[in-house]
Formats: structure tokens, sequence, C-alpha cells
């Protein structure tokens, strides 16, 4: 089964120091060696932060764009892991390991396989 793994944190506690972002990347390289020897990684994407967002909302047929995202929260979407596991249990060990589950959350969804609910190969 695929997972998506969202990775959420505060973008104004991020340390954008050069130092800081060294130490975030080297966090991240070491989680894709270990995601790479599993061989469980599928894809894998960065965001750029919220102020560079738009979201299209269209009610009664009219088009709304805004500037951001589209809720405010504490914390803000900054990636995600496309997994292949066996089991719950695995995509949870792999949230665990994720460098962000320790300055924010990382929200475990199951990806819906639309050929399997249809009856397809």
């Amino acid at each position: 089964m695929l997972y998506a793994l969202l990775i959420y944190g505060n973008e104004a506690e991020v340390d954008a120091t050069a130092e800081g972002m060294r130490a975030m990347l080297d966090a991240y390289r070491g989680y894709e060696a270990w995601l790479e020897d599993r061989g469980i990684k599928r894809a894998a994407e960065a965001l750029y932060p919220t102020d560079r967002a738009t979201t299209m909302r269209v009610r009664e047929d009219e088009a709304i764009t805004t500037d951001g995202p589209f809720a405010e929260t504490k914390e803000q979407l900054g990636g995600f892991y496309l997994l292949e596991c066996e089991h719950l249990d695995d995509a949870l060990e792999a949230a665990r390991m994720c460098p962000g589950s320790r300055s924010g959350a990382v929200e475990v969804r199951p990806v819906v396989d639309f050929a399997q609910l249809e009856g397809g190969p």
C-alpha cells in the first residue's frame, strides 16, 4: 500500500542560518538513505514556504484565489514522502524516523488506489 507522509512544522521556528540549514539537510540525507535501504521510497518533495502559496476556491462557478495557505494554522505543510509499505506499522516507523517529527508532526495517510476500488488491475 502507498502511504503519504505529510511533514508539518512551524515555518517561523526554522533555523535559516547556513549552519541550521546544513544540519537540517544532513538529517534529511540520513533519512533518505534509511528509506533507500528499505526500498520503500517512491517520491519526495520539499515545498516553498506558505508565503509562496496560492489557494484556489470555486464558489458558484466563480474562481477565487487567495495568497497563502488554505487555513490559519501554527504548523504548515513543508513537504512529503510517498512510501510503499506492506503494513501501516512500517509507515509509522518511517514517520517516527523522519527528522520533521522531532520539531513538528508527520501525518501518515494511506493513498487511495482507484484501480483497486473500481475492480481494475
